[in-house]
């Protein structure tokens, strides 16, 4: 049931293992293994998918059908990652005019 769910709501997000195990932080064998069910993930793995796909672990683990998952807010700034505080931190320092900059060089390396 795991696999099955990690699958579909990969499939859904329209990602590969490897983007989807990229964006986890784990290898594209170790997802593959969570979705064939040839290896189950840890509880701190398992909530890292879970928060990434906005659902609660007992629909992954098939306990439950419902998706939804409501995140408090603690559990957002925990789910920060150091490079957005650094990134944050940068950005309250800068002028509107840097910022401004900043946000047409982002939107040239998106293009």
């Amino acid at each position: 049931m795991l696999g099955e769910r990690i699958a579909a709501l990969r499939k859904k997000r329209g990602l590969s293992q490897y983007e989807l195990a990229e964006r986890l932080g784990f290898s594209r064998g170790k997802l593959a293994n969570y979705e064939q069910g040839t290896r189950q993930p840890d509880y701190d793995t398992l909530n890292k998918i879970a928060t990434f796909f906005e659902v609660t672990t007992d629909f992954l683990l098939g306990r439950s059908d419902e998706t939804n998952k409501q995140i408090v807010p603690y559990q957002l700034l925990e789910e920060t990652s150091e490079i957005d505080e650094k990134l944050s931190e940068a950005l309250r320092n800068l002028t509107d005019e840097h910022k401004d900059l900043l946000l047409r060089l982002i939107q040239n390396i998106k293009e």
